[in-house]
């Protein structure tokens, strides 16, 4: 049996000109209620058993869904009598629970692989796995951090101190849970969130929390824009094209000379600096549902001129600055490694020559491998001709900027699909010669 939660206790204040006396969740979205298209996305991954937390007005949800075999499976719908937060009303139905179930949030837009993110968590163990992603609005949302081998190291909740360069990746409000990992809190008295409460504290318990990280749509219709947003990106087809369980569609970006400044040797945050009409660029992407993919060689970190560290948090500047004007990346990717000796204080384990330095295509396969991406449809936008031969290594489409290099670099003989002034002038191309 798949059980799938769905918490849907919401009112929707800043909604109530839109809902009248619905509950959230029974917004409607290309003209059936937000809380069906959950339904049935549920469906079609096979899941049989919903359970529904209701609070607001639980009698109107009820009416709609019934006993759910109008959808070919199971639906129960439980009335909380007095709110009790998101993980607080999944306690308190502890009975009803499977032994690994999926909690969805009934106030969210939601395409995902549910399948594939349920074998994520089976596979490596874990107590709980949380999906994770960049969105467009990171800084009144929570933040979560995770290490190297995908496991969740804290949490940071809004609201964010000024000047702390943060990741983009955001608590989603979607899991994958082992019931047996809730057995401490069933006797809890008080009202707890998933995100604020019970997640930090089972890491304080040192429980295994997966960092699920996914590009795929979800997201939260709390607000009039937000909504609308939702409705238009539903009516484009974003929504429909965005679960990775189908082949996606990229554009992969250079960073030094394409994103941000040109600079020497960048070896801190205080160096980065984005170009003009970057935040516009990538914002279009998002708009439109191409993943936005940085491919970047930082063989500073090999030279022994900064550590991994310090890339990490330029790159989450890059995050925050993108994130403050409403833009996001959906992956970076990275290679620290230089095959050439003789540099004062380098780090000869870097010192190889490795598969994903461009031009070799290895960074692009992986980031094919993790988001599903067809490549014969994606493009990689550069400033120099290491990136176009980079691009002509993976079977891209390529442009390049004449920003940065600008192609005079001259390492390679190879020739662009096409030119652009720069990085929203060749994201427009794109999107013309797409009709996306």
């Amino acid at each position: 049996m798949k059980q799938l939660v769905i918490l849907a206790g919401g009112m929707g204040t800043r909604l109530r000109a839109r809902l009248g006396d619905l509950p959230k969740p029974m917004i409607p979205i290309a003209g059936k209620p937000l809380l069906e298209h959950q339904i049935e996305l549920a469906r079609s991954h096979g899941f049989n058993d919903v359970i529904i937390f209701a609070c607001y007005r639980a009698d109107l949800i009820e009416q709609h869904f019934g006993n759910g075999s109008r959808w070919g499976l199971r639906i129960s719908t439980v009335t909380e009598r007095d709110p009790l937060g998101t993980a607080g009303a999944v306690l308190a139905g502890f009975n009803l629970l499977a032994e690994e179930f999926v909690v969805m949030y009934g106030d969210t837009m939601v395409n995902v692989d549910l399948p594939r993110i349920s074998q994520a968590h089976v596979g490596r163990k874990a107590d709980a796995t949380l999906l994770l992603h960049p969105n467009d609005h990171p800084l009144d949302s929570d933040l979560v951090e995770a290490n190297a081998d995908g496991w969740v190291t804290a949490f940071h909740n809004r609201p964010h101190r000024h000047g702390r360069w943060f990741q983009n990746l955001v608590n989603a409000g979607l899991y994958v849970i082992r019931k047996a990992a809730l057995l401490p809190w069933i006797t809890s008295q008080v009202s707890l969130d998933f995100g604020k409460d019970l997640f930090p504290a089972m890491l304080q318990r040192n429980a295994k929390l997966l960092a699920y990280n996914s590009p795929e749509y979800i997201k939260d219709i709390g607000t009039p824009e937000r909504y609308d947003k939702i409705c238009d990106e539903y009516a484009a087809g974003v929504v429909q094209r965005s679960s990775l369980g189908t082949p996606q569609r990229a554009v992969f970006l250079d960073r030094d000379g394409t994103l941000i400044k040109e600079v020497d040797g960048l070896r801190s945050p205080e160096q980065l600096e984005l170009l003009p009409g970057v935040t516009d660029a990538i914002r279009e992407l998002n708009h439109h549902g191409w993943r936005a993919v940085l491919v970047t060689n930082q063989p500073v970190v090999a030279k022994g001129f900064c550590t991994e560290r310090d890339v990490l948090e330029t790159h989450n500047k890059l995050e925050t600055l993108l994130g403050r004007e409403h833009a996001f990346l959906d992956r970076i990717y990275w290679c620290p490694h230089h095959p050439e000796k003789g540099f004062p204080g380098e780090r000869l384990d870097l010192k190889i020559d490795c598969e994903c330095r461009k031009p070799k295509p290895g960074m692009i396969q992986q980031a094919a491998r993790d988001l599903n991406l067809d490549l014969p449809a994606s493009w990689l936008i550069g400033d120099t001709t290491t990136d176009l031969e980079t691009g002509k290594n993976a079977g891209l489409k390529t442009i390049l900027v004449r920003t940065g290099h600008a192609g005079k670099d001259a390492k390679f003989n190879v020739t662009p699909t096409f030119a652009a002034d720069n990085l929203l002038d060749a994201v427009r191309l794109i999107l013309a010669r797409t009709g996306s």
